[in-house]
Parts: C-alpha cells; structure tokens; sequence
C-alpha cells in the first residue's frame, strides 16, 4: 500500500478516536444519556447514524459477492434480512415504538404484558435475545472484516508460538479493528456513536462516489458487455435459477448450486412469507430500536425511519456497483484462468479489486470508508446490546438503587462482555454467508412469531411471548449447531440430510414451533391484566383483533376510535418496498451503462416518492406527540 494511503487511513482512525472521547463527557449524566443520548439528538443526525450502521463492511463484500454473481436479481436477496423491516418501521413501526418513551426493546415489553410474573418472562426473554443477536452480529463482523483486512494490508500480523499459529493475520486485524471500535464506544455511549457515525457517514459517501466516478472513467461500455449477458441486467426470474454466465465464464453458474438458491421461485416465496412476518414484527431489539427510542418525539421517530432509507441506499449501491464493474472486467477473467471460482473468491472480490485496481488516494479513501462501514456498525451493536444486560437484567432484579455512575461502570464490563462472547464464536465460524444465513433465516426466525402476535392479537400473553420466543431460539440455535458441523455427520443418516437444508428453508419450521408455543403458552394461562392492555392499547394504538379491549375504553370514553389504516398502512408498506428497491436498482443499471432500464427505475423512484408524499408524509406531519 502506497504511504498516501496509510496516511489517509491513519487520519481517519484518529479522527474518528478523537471524536467519539471528545463529546463523551455528554455520556456520564446517566443511563438514559448513556444509552439514549438524552433523547435530545435530532432526528436526521439519528437517521445519518442508522444508516451508517447498516453500512457494514461484511455485508457490502457479501453484496459485492452476490451482485457479481447474480446480476440485477440479487438485489432480492436482500430481502433475507428483511431489508423492508424498514419500510414497515418507516410507515407504522415507529411511532407505535416511540409513543413507549422508554429505554429499550425489553423494557417496552413490560408496557404491553406488565409487571407480573408473566410480564418479567417476556421482558427477561427479549433481553436474552437482544444480548444473543449482537454477540451473532459481533462474530459476523469479526469474520468480515479479519478477511478484509488480510486481503488489502501487506504485513503479516499472525501470532506463532512453537511453530503454532494462535492468531492467524485475519483474526489479529479483526481485533486491532474492534479493539479501537470498543474504546470510544465504551467511554461514550449513544452520544460518541452518533457523533462518529455521522462522520464515518461522511466518509463513506465520499468513497462511494468516488469508486462509481473511477469504475465509469475507467471502464467502457464495450468491456462490461463483454463479461455479462443481457440475462445479468433482467430482474425477472422463474422457478429454477440457471445463471446468466455464457461462454467462458459459464463455469460461475456452477456456483449458484452451492448457495443454496438454486430454486429461485422457492427462495423468492420463502423471502415474501418470511419478510412480512418478521417486518410486522418490528425492529429487533438492537441499535435501529434505541434511534427510534432516542428520538425527541414520535413524529421524529417517522421522519429518522424515513430518512435511513433516502440515505443509504443510493451511496452504498454506487460503491457496490462500482467495485463489481470493476470486478467483472479485471477479475472475472483471473478467476476463470484459475479454474473457475469458489465461495471464498466471492467473499474477497471486494478486497482483491481495492487492492488492485483502485489507484493511489481513492484507495485510501475507500479503505477508510469501508473501516468507517464497519466501526460505526460494530459500535451501533455494542452500544445497544449493554442497555439490556444493565437495565433490563442487572438495575431491574438485581440492584435498583445504585448511582448512575455505577451503572454507566457495569455498562462498560457489560460491553466488553459482548465483545468477547463475539469474537470468540466468530473464531468459529467458517465464513460470512454461514453466519449471514444463521442470522437471517434462523436467529430471527425464532423472532418472528412472538413479536407478531404482540402487536396483532389482545388476548396473547407474557407467558405466550416467553414459550414463544424461548422455543424458536431453541430451534435456531439448534440449526446453527447441524450446520456448523455438518461435515462430522455420516452420509446417510438424518443428522446429514438435515444438516444439508439451506436455513432459509428451516424458516418455516422455526416459526411453525415458535408460533405452536406461542399459542400453547397463551391459552394455557390468564389473560394479561385489562389495565395493562387498556394502557397499551391506549398509548400505541396498534390495529390488530383487539375487540375486547377497544370495547372496555369505549365504555369509558365515547371518542375513544380505533386504528383503522390497516389497508392503507399496508398499502403504503407495498409502494415503500418498491421504491427501496428503486434505489438498489438505480446505481446499480447507472454503474452497468443500462440506461433504458436505469432511467425506469428512477422514473419509479419519482412516482413512489410522490405517493409516499401524499400518503405516507402528509400524515405524519400531523402526528400529535
């Protein structure tokens, strides 16, 4: 790496150091300023933060990966995570969450099941899943960016004794990396990680830009249409997905059948199905719920939600789609020559063309955008993971009267904590797709079913909500162990044919179990108290069959009036869904020189943008708070 570069990577992380210590001294007042900002950031600084959490490096080589692999099509796989939770949060989610004005995920939990025995099952389950989710998350980068690291710096960092290799070089850079990530983070809080956010935000959009200007200088129309087909630009697709590779690149499409999405119209459907349940169920309790908390009020809580979509999607997809022009001209034929490519290959595309092909101070730049990708994400998850272990576990059952500098202190062995359950499951995974399928199919597969039924269903419970959530965690995690030692089972046996379903397929079977104790877990026990449903009902006011509840408040109160925008809630959801996905297509066809195709997505982008405008932005303006 040229000295220009380092230099520009080494500003960076000092920058990004002094930062997030300097404003830190906001963070010591208490928990509520710890973990929430004092609900006193505004809004767009909030929804820049989100944003830039989502912008992992992992997940941006898994795209680059993907999209290189896929063409236009891949931009569903997206829909896994399920990247329209944010659509669903953006339209209703948000204000539902925030009208709460409380701490965290598990502590809006009690609102709606209360303070009993049942209601502390349900609230102690969710932190359990929030603690579990960021360690997942914490392993997923570690993994990523170790890989990352390995690829673009020259110098051998492994750690030998004995002529045996305790740190390879990717895990000693991954752990440089979230070693410096922890520090301000830990001394900070909520205020230090929107403060480095929006400046790794910054960064990030910059290197975006700038690689999309080098891939479209650089590389000529004729050269991307002589790697790709016109099949790799369509987004239509049937029930069994063959490839769009022709000639001598033909040997990519053998790929597709080791991923496990050969049956597209299959993997489609499992998509839809699995996405609407998990997006209706909301956020998971992580650092997209504590922006919404942390907002001032429930109208700001909408407008971030909003805001996070505008903004992330158009510059990360530049940045995507230029790499993998990039990638297609330059390192498609390399891959070819050496006999076809792997898994492995498509994990460090990414790397390989920073360190190749990009010249002198853009790479600089686009390294410090990317290790920008990965801190402020890294630094969204520990932030929020220690609010659950400290005020939903340690202040509520184990010591409730200590001083806020007390707490903030458990806070910070709390983080380091999570950190380390982390790092040491991510030295156990065996890639990024691994841990990305694990998250995304089974993890918030047990998810889902509990936290749907919460919103939609008055007569479910704190005991439905724990059996629930506490069975499909079981499952999930249950899957993660057959896949992860698959190679162990003897061909044949019904450990290895299980072990052999892609887990986007196990979704299915993890909701069903979560959803069958989700029901068993209700019906066999009371009801949760009126006082607290009519509360809740009262202050969030869900839609969803709660008959009996409306009816008590009516009886009180002649103007009390339910929530009846199910349709149009749904309605916006479908339009919302189709202009994110505008802005995923739009870099990608401007990148790819498609301009018929790019100029509809934009057209489409326009027309939803005016809809939402009516529809969706007009009314929310008149929230009251």
């Amino acid at each position: 790496m040229d000295i220009v570069d380092v230099i520009i990577i080494a500003l960076y992380i000092l920058l990004t150091l002094g930062v997030g210590i300097w404003v830190s001294k906001k963070a010591s007042q208490g928990l509520d300023h710890y973990f929430l900002g004092g609900k006193s950031i505004k809004w767009y600084y909030l929804g820049l933060s989100n944003g830039s959490g989502m912008f992992d490096v992992s997940g941006t080589a898994w795209m680059v990966g993907i999209l290189f692999l896929y063409g236009a099509k891949s931009f569903m796989f997206m829909w896994m995570w399920p990247i329209w939770n944010q659509i669903f949060v953006m339209i209703f989610l948000a204000a539902w969450i925030r009208r709460s004005n409380i701490m965290t995920g598990s502590e809006w939990i009690l609102t709606r099941f209360g303070d009993d025995k049942a209601g502390r099952a349900s609230h102690l389950i969710v932190a359990v899943f929030a603690v579990v989710a960021s360690i997942g998350f914490i392993a997923y980068f570690f993994e990523g960016v170790g890989k990352f690291m390995t690829v673009i710096l020259p110098w051998d960092v492994s750690l030998v004794l004995n002529e045996s290799v305790l740190l390879t070089s990717d895990q000693s850079y991954a752990l440089i990396i979230i070693l410096l990530t922890t520090i301000y983070t830990i001394k900070g809080g909520m205020f230090s990680v929107v403060a480095t956010e929006v400046l790794q935000y910054g960064i990030m959009v910059l290197a975006g830009i700038l690689i999309a200007i080098y891939a479209f200088v650089t590389v000529t129309d004729v050269q991307i249409y002589n790697v790709i087909s016109p099949e790799w630009s369509n987004i239509m697709f049937g029930s069994e997905l063959e490839g769009s590779w022709s000639g001598k690149y033909e040997a990519f499409n053998s790929l597709i059948d080791t991923q496990g999405y050969k049956m597209f119209g299959a993997f489609i459907g499992m998509s839809l199905f699995k996405g609407f349940f998990a997006s209706i169920a909301g956020p998971t309790p992580g650092y997209d719920m504590q922006r919404i908390l942390s907002t001032r009020t429930v109208k700001e809580a909408a407008y971030m939600s909003g805001f996070t979509n505008i903004i992330l999607f158009i510059p990360r997809y530049l940045l995507i789609g230029g790499v993998v022009v990039l990638a297609l001209v330059y390192c498609a034929p390399d891959m070819i020559a050496n006999g076809g490519a792997n898994l492995s290959e498509l994990e460090v595309i990414l790397p390989k063309v920073i360190n190749n092909h990009i010249p002198v101070g853009i790479k600089g730049l686009l390294l410090a955008g990317l290790l920008a990708a990965f801190m402020s994400t890294f630094s969204a998850f520990v932030n929020s993971s220690p609010a659950y272990i400290v005020n939903d576990i340690y202040k509520k059952y184990y010591n409730a009267t200590a001083s806020s500098k007390h707490y903030i202190k458990a806070s910070h062995i709390a983080s380091f904590a999570v950190v380390t359950l982390g790092v040491i499951m991510g030295f156990f995974a065996d890639s990024i797709n691994s841990i990305t399928l694990w998250i995304t199919s089974a993890l918030y597969g047990g998810y889902v079913a509990a936290n749907f039924l919460k919103w939609i269903w008055w007569r479910f419970n704190g005991w439905g909500y724990f059996w629930g959530m506490t069975s499909g965690l079981f499952i999930a995690t249950l899957q993660f162990l057959l896949d992860q030692n698959k190679a162990n089972f003897t061909e044949g046996t019904w450990l290895f044919e299980l072990a052999q379903i892609p887990a986007i397929y196990m979704f299915p079977i993890i909701f069903v179990v979560s959803l069958l104790g989700s029901f068993l877990g209700t019906l066999l026990t009371p009801a949760t108290n009126m006082q607290t449903l009519k509360s809740f009902y009262k202050n969030v006011k869900p839609w969803g069959f709660w008959g009996p509840v409306f009816k008590a408040l009516k009886s009180e109160d002649e103007t009390f009036e339910k929530n009846t925008s199910f349709l149009s809630d749904m309605l916006n959801c479908v339009v919302g869904i189709v202009w994110q996905s505008s802005m995923i297509l739009l870099p990608i066809y401007f990148m790819i020189r498609d301009y018929p195709k790019m100029w509809m997505a934009f057209i489409v982008f326009i027309i939803t943008t005016v809809i939402l405008k009516f529809t969706w932005l007009d009314k929310v303006k008149q929230y009251k708070d």
